[in-house]
């Protein structure tokens, strides 16, 4: 790799040639400010943020887009450019809605933090006067246009991350603003509810719909039963909502916080997600023997089933029937739990926490209601932000609180289970289980590397007792696209191919903890919040979900074997075509 030499603010720097000023400056250890960058998503220098003085030239430059030369000399911190960040910070502001205060962002904005950090004058050309311009037609998400900023992070992560695209700039000059096109309502479109622009929009004007309030009542009537669960990526990311370093595990925290909050019974998706390997891979054995349509494609994100609802209607018999674990969870407690308890389902309150916006949308889905029409497996779905708001709101000193387990019959999972936040997650599970079963031998190393990582498409090929079983792995979906566009036409042949929506996994789903652009262009938050769920289940005795005691409990004394007609009652679901 060829580098070059330059210098940024007197710091003789070495960076890569094809490096821009922005990146070689973080190896001086100097932080340019952004707004609109994210690294290989929206390199547009449009919030004049990133400026900065490069010698010579005649005008500043922008250097999240400027590359950098042979004996460059950059200035990044001059009265000049901080009179330049501050005048572009009031520009903003002055068709802003600034209500901070009472903003779901405030304190985790990073407009807000710039102008903190730069003393701005809100009020130098006069106060916005904007009203509020909610669009929420969605059950995922709320828009407020009268916060946004333009930066255009959220337009490019649906374009190019997901393929989507149904949001773009409309009108021009002072009228643009951010919207479906001809500003139709969003649950119009072919929105798959993934959350990534909420992930990415750096103030306020994107958020989830909020339902904690939802969960405040249920706790406070005594005639609600309310159990809890939280999803496998959870764990390694509630703690950044709590000033943790990125990628710490808390999953005992977490436990104890939710037994707090009030809830009856704190159980694990977790335990859901071995149940799910039991039946995807009893699934996927049924297709390979019996002649069923390949290559059976997992059904765990609901981000995704909703994509291929819309773009890939033909391969829709090419799913699993599965539920989600989130699906699976609410499903045993209204009818397995409710049952061995004598509790009504009606009386019982199910409540998820989840990594992912797409969950909103998953528990209104039709064939989501085991017990019986009008009672929904799940309830409410949480993100992992939501759920940081309660326990903030609750009082509950975090830093304080001991580690905690789960209650038993819902709260025992496998290394497999807490694997799945991960791209390539469910896959390995399943290949645990499906290796042993198949082949009658015990896997003393069960990990299976090939399908780890944040590559954008993995593939492997295993050998089950003579059988070569091909499989593919991708996240994104817009990486999806481009491996389902090659079994379309023929080009690539599988028999099991696993897709989560968004890129990376669960693990950086659109409910997870916000981080701002100077974290996101130079951490890959994937691969270290990952790193805590690859490190819970490497120190775990029990790593197969086909071990899982409390699954083969289920199955003796419920389910009665993976796979069942009853199993497939209340553990299996069904999809629509979608319109475009």
């Amino acid at each position: 790799m060829s580098t070059v030499k330059l210098t940024i603010n007197g710091i003789a720097v070495e960076a890569p040639a094809e490096a821009t000023i922005l990146e070689a400056a973080r190896l001086a250890n100097v932080r340019i400010p952004t707004l609109c960058y994210l690294k290989d998503v929206n390199p547009l220098g449009s919030c004049r943020m990133c400026l900065v003085e490069v010698k010579g030239a005649r005008s500043l430059a922008t250097s999240c887009i400027h590359p950098v030369n042979e004996g460059m000399e950059v200035t990044t911190n001059s009265p000049a450019l901080r009179a330049a960040r501050r005048q572009n910070l009031e520009l903003m502001l002055s068709n802003h809605r600034t209500d901070c205060l009472s903003c779901s962002r405030s304190t985790d904005c990073e407009l807000q933090a710039l102008c903190r950090e730069y003393g701005v004058d809100q009020y130098k050309f006069g106060d916005s006067g904007l009203e509020a311009d909610y669009e929420f037609s969605m059950p995922h998400l709320v828009r407020d246009n009268s916060k946004c900023i333009l930066c255009r992070r959220c337009v490019a992560v649906c374009r190019k991350n997901q393929h989507v695209g149904v949001i773009g700039t409309n009108e021009r000059g002072y009228d643009t603003h951010i919207a479906s096109a001809f500003d139709m309502p969003l649950a119009e479109t072919s929105c798959v509810a993934c959350g990534q622009c909420i992930a990415v929009c750096p103030t306020g004007a994107l958020t989830e719909r909020d339902d904690t309030g939802k969960v405040w009542e249920a706790l406070a009537d005594p005639g609600k039963h309310v159990v809890v669960a939280p999803a496998p990526s959870v764990r390694a990311q509630l703690g950044e909502c709590f000033g943790m370093p990125i990628g710490t595990n808390v999953e005992g925290k977490l436990i104890a916080a939710l037994r707090r909050l009030g809830f009856d019974k704190v159980f694990d998706v977790d335990t859901a997600a071995d149940l799910t390997i039991m039946e995807e891979g009893t699934e996927l054995l049924e297709r390979l023997n019996n002649g069923g349509k390949l290559p059976m494609i997992t059904s765990c994100s609901p981000g995704w089933i909703k994509f291929c609802e819309h773009y890939y209607p033909d391969l829709i018999e090419n799913l699993s029937s599965c539920k989600s674990p989130q699906g699976m969870y609410g499903a045993m407690m209204k009818t397995y739990y409710a049952e061995k308890n004598a509790i009504d389902p009606k009386d019982m309150f199910v409540v998820s926490i989840m990594p992912c916006t797409a969950k909103k949308f998953e528990i209104g889905r039709d064939d989501m209601s085991a017990a019986g029409a009008g009672i929904a497996d799940i309830d409410v779905s949480l993100t992992t932000r939501e759920l940081a708001q309660m326990i903030k709101e609750a009082g509950i000193i975090w830093e304080d609180l001991p580690d905690e387990e789960a209650d038993p019959a819902f709260g025992v999972a496998s290394g497999a289970g807490h694997i799945f936040g991960v791209t390539g997650g469910v896959m390995e599970a399943a290949l645990r289980t499906v290796y042993e079963i198949v082949t009658g031998k015990t896997l003393d190393a069960p990990e299976f590397h090939d399908v780890r990582g944040t590559k954008n498409i993995k593939e492997a090929e295993y050998d089950l007792n003579g059988t070569k079983v091909r499989v593919a792995v991708t996240s994104g979906l817009a990486n999806a696209a481009e491996l389902l566009e090659r079994v379309r036409a023929g080009e690539a042949d599988y028999h099991f191919i696993e897709v989560m929506a968004c890129p990376g996994g669960c693990v950086n789903g659109g409910g997870q903890p916000h981080q701002p652009g100077d974290v996101r262009n130079f951490t890959d938050l994937r691969a270290v919040r990952a790193g805590a769920l690859y490190s819970e289940d490497s120190g775990m005795a029990l790593r197969k979900s086909h071990e899982n005691p409390v699954i083969k409990e289920l199955y003796d004394t419920y389910l009665e074997r993976p796979g069942s007609h009853k199993a497939h009652h209340v553990l299996h679901t069904s999809y629509v075509k979608r319109e475009l």
